[in-house]
């Protein structure tokens, strides 16, 4: 099953489990089976600390979980965990073996203490690059406490499950048998949810620290390049973001950042806050800015959670996020046929009939993507030409189960309560209403700055973009802009570091003249 350069790696890895762990299958005749066997049996292989047995008695098969010898095991995997799931098998034996996880001491404490029995499953696609974090999240919450169970499904496998619970999108969360939430959270996002942590505290935290040099609102590419650059300077640097990485945490193959051919989304936002991190930068996450107030020596930032921070100058770093179509029926099937990552969800519509919105680059590739998957793609682009690349668009035009229609205005997104079943359009120039028989909607139409907490504050164009002059400087002296939020051009991961770079410079410029005045 593993090949032997994989199996060198995992044996290396092994070596730091404490104790020794048991794995438990539950299999039948199938193919599936077979190949999570060889899994199981290349493990086993790898490490005198890792048993296997074949005589679990699971509901779903094949599966197998992971636990301490002598321990009821609370984690499960339903599903051969390979593809982007295999980092979470191997941290899972880690983990279970002893090795402490990389996650700071108050953080364990919130999970021990929380109470009562929690049963988590997590419905996931292997293609998915969102649903790897929600899954380790899980598996460390149920290795800390006892109380605590996950199981992974592999949705692919368990088809009649997927039905039956409706699940349209990846990853998709139960607690308790009950539906508990969906689509990428960090350990962070879920015990807030199940267990809110001390609000009012963290409050006080963010009012007594010391104003900032420089603070930088935002934790993508321009947010952590601004922080690293201002940090190098030697002045008081922080980060307040609503989710450090950004919208990179939902990108899946990223191969145009220069010198690395290359990546995945989630890497890089792990390494971007990894070296944001060596200079000592006051990092603030799960923070969520609700206004920004300028002062003549100070500005302030006030947080939705409360509390707020002040600093001498300011780089605004928001990024954007997906632009949604905003008809009718798009918000009450969201999850339930609507999506807006085809790589994670497209394979929950393997076999049926979907629609892609947006004929840019984008739209052409998910188009592109899905015809590999589904029966049938239609792609519909408001203009009368597709924008896309031209090489793009000659790969459209050879698929075989792929219409494209032009000048076409989505008007709603229909369904029978539970999911979509169709999407009603405009053609713009007949004025003619059409509606399609649909399972899956996937919207691919461009980006929103999040700048909605600055109006009335600076100036904003009418698409909400932040004002900026060459040198990142907004409407209002000491507060800078970087990235996706301004008026940049090209939206892109390396334009928007070297744009938090030149922020920065010019806010430390800033700071250095105004201090000697």
């Amino acid at each position: 099953m593993l090949d032997d350069n994989t199996k060198a790696q995992v044996r290396a890895y092994l070596e730091r489990m404490l104790r020794p762990i048991e794995l438990v299958a539950t299999l039948d005749d199938g193919k599936s089976a077979q190949e999570m066997r060889g899994l199981l049996e290349d493990l086993a292989g790898l490490s005198d600390k890792v048993t296997v047995r074949y005589d679990g008695n699971d509901a779903r098969h094949p599966s197998f979980s992971v636990g301490a010898v002598g321990e009821a095991p609370r984690i499960r995997f339903a599903g051969i965990p390979m593809g982007h799931e295999f980092t979470s098998l191997i941290l899972a034996l880690l983990q279970s073996g002893g090795y402490p996880p990389k996650v700071e001491s108050e953080t364990i404490d919130r999970i021990k203490g929380l109470s009562g029995k929690l049963a988590f499953e997590i419905y996931v696609s292997l293609d998915c690059h969102n649903c790897p974090d929600v899954v380790q999240a899980l598996n460390l919450m149920a290795v800390v406490n006892p109380d605590i169970s996950n199981t992974m499904i592999d949705g692919s496998l368990f088809r009649a499950e997927v039905e039956a619970r409706n699940v349209l999108a990846v990853p998709m969360v139960f607690l308790n048998g009950v539906h508990f939430g969906q689509g990428r959270s960090s350990l962070e996002e879920i015990l807030a949810k199940v267990g809110p942590g001390d609000t009012a505290g963290m409050a006080a935290k963010l009012d007594a620290k010391e104003a900032f040099d420089v603070l930088v609102v935002g934790g993508g590419p321009a947010g952590a390049a601004a922080a690293i650059y201002a940090a190098r300077k030697g002045i008081r640097t922080g980060v307040v973001a609503e989710r450090f990485g950004g919208q990179v945490l939902d990108t899946l193959a990223i191969e145009n950042f220069i010198s690395v051919s290359h990546t995945e989304g989630p890497r890089l936002a792990h390494a971007l806050e990894e070296h944001v991190k060596e200079y000592g930068v006051d990092i603030m996450n799960m923070q969520r800015v609700e206004a920004l107030v300028p002062g003549e020596k100070l500005h302030e930032v006030k947080m939705a959670g409360g509390g707020s921070l002040k600093a001498k100058n300011i780089i605004l770093a928001t990024g954007a996020r997906w632009r949604e179509m905003n008809v009718p029926g798009e918000n009450q099937y969201r999850g339930k046929g609507v999506a807006y990552c085809p790589h994670c969800d497209g394979p929950l519509f393997k076999g049926k009939r979907v629609a892609v919105i947006g004929g840019g680059n984008s739209g052409v590739e998910a188009t592109i993507d899905l015809a590999g998957i589904v029966s049938h793609v239609t792609l519909l682009e408001f203009a009368d030409t597709l924008r896309a690349d031209a090489v793009l668009q000659e790969k459209l035009a050879s698929l075989p189960n792929v219409t494209v229609i032009k000048s076409a205005l989505s008007t709603e997104v229909t369904g029978d309560g539970n999911k979509v079943n169709g999407l009603t359009y405009t053609d713009r120039v007949t004025n003619e209403s059409h509606h399609l028989e649909l399972e899956g909607i996937f919207v691919q139409i461009g980006l929103l700055p999040n700048t909605d907490f600055l109006k009335g504050t600076l100036n904003l164009t009418r698409y909400g973009e932040i004002e900026i002059d060459p040198r990142c400087q907004t409407s209002v002296p000491g507060v800078f802009a970087a990235g996706d939020c301004t008026t940049v051009p090209y939206k892109q991961i390396i334009i928007a570091m070297g744009e938090g770079a030149k922020a920065s410079l010019t806010a430390f410029d800033h700071l250095i003249r105004t201090s000697a005045g």
